[in-house]
């Protein structure tokens, strides 16, 4: 039996964090998944849970690269504060 087979004795457990509220792309800010995506939930295969899991994880690291992006944008001082004496 090789390693994935033994992979899909063990269940793979729902992302949700409890946060369970939608940001402006549809997406849950908890967990990152899409309402068709919680839905289906129970009702998909090992194998579309992983990758539903992997999409997940993806829109997370988009969401941080934005936010930290937003950041950098803030933290730069802008001209009429330069000029100040």
């Amino acid at each position: 039996m090789g390693i994935m087979e033994q992979i899909e004795i063990f269940e793979i457990p729902s992302p949700c964090k409890g946060i369970c509220q939608v940001n402006n792309r549809g997406y849950c800010k908890g967990c990152y998944r899409s309402r068709e995506e919680r839905f289906a939930w129970n009702d998909l295969t090992s194998a579309q849970k992983r990758k539903v899991t992997v999409l997940c994880q993806q829109r997370y690291k988009r969401y941080l690269a934005t936010k930290k992006k937003q950041n950098a944008q803030n933290d730069k001082p802008n001209e009429q504060q330069s000029l100040d004496f």
